[in-house]
């Protein structure tokens, strides 16, 4: 039991001295993990925190929602309720409806939350500038990312 005491401290001094002469030399190795790469690539295709920036071109005109097609992309949702009562989520559905007429609501149930998500939003910067207006009206506001329907 003590050979094993002096075996483990004497890897230990060794250890240490070997990490502070890496240090003191100013090398630092960095390995990346392919599957970091490979996890990069996916969230760019799928529009999620992509790896370039990508230009978005502003239509010249707005897009007459009764002549245009719905579609459902990849986008951005901000959520203003999440609780277990099914009132208070319709009330604070009603309560953003009174304040934004234009914007969409959903609500979702996942057992046992209800959940009051609005707008679709197609980049997170506009949902993060929407989520910041609505934090004086509500409390725990989040920024969610998943399927939004826009006008095409």
């Amino acid at each position: 039991m003590l050979k094993r005491g002096l075996i483990f401290i004497h890897a230990l001094v060794l250890f240490t001295i070997v990490h502070v002469k890496a240090q003191e030399k100013g090398g630092v190795i960095v390995t990346k993990d392919s599957l970091i790469t490979q996890l990069q690539n996916f969230r760019a295709a799928m529009g999620i925190n992509p790896v370039e920036s990508k230009t978005t071109t502003v239509p010249s005109k707005p897009v007459v929602r009764s002549a245009a097609t719905r579609v459902k992309v990849r986008g951005f949702r901000v959520q203003i309720f999440a609780g277990s009562s099914r009132n208070q989520a319709f009330s604070e559905q009603t309560r953003f409806r009174g304040m934004y007429k234009d914007v969409d609501t959903y609500i979702t149930y996942d057992e046992p939350n209800y959940r009051v998500k609005v707008g679709d939003f197609r980049s997170r910067s506009e949902a993060n500038a929407f989520m910041r207006e609505l934090r004086q009206y509500f409390s725990n506001v989040f920024v969610f990312s998943e399927s939004v329907f826009v006008y095409q």
